[in-house]
């Protein structure tokens, strides 16, 4: 008998290192999206940004057209 409990002992090891395993990677992974999203936010506010100068420089570049009268003399 003392056969046998060695035998389940390695199967419940066995089984706590795969759930340990799985308890790793599921922890990689969820870091993995955390960095992904956090990289994904800093480019989104970097893309807001640069559109705001743009439109700013688009704007400024529409005024000083309209107010541009050498063609009215």
């Amino acid at each position: 008998m003392a056969n046998d409990d060695d035998f389940l002992d390695n199967i419940e090891d066995s089984e706590e290192n795969e759930e340990n395993e799985e308890t790793a990677e599921q922890g990689i992974d969820i870091e993995s999206r955390e960095l992904a999203n956090k990289q994904a936010l800093e480019q989104a506010q970097r893309n807001l940004l640069a559109r705001k100068r743009i439109d700013d420089l688009m704007e400024k570049k529409r005024l000083k057209d309209l107010l541009d009268d050498s063609d009215d003399w």
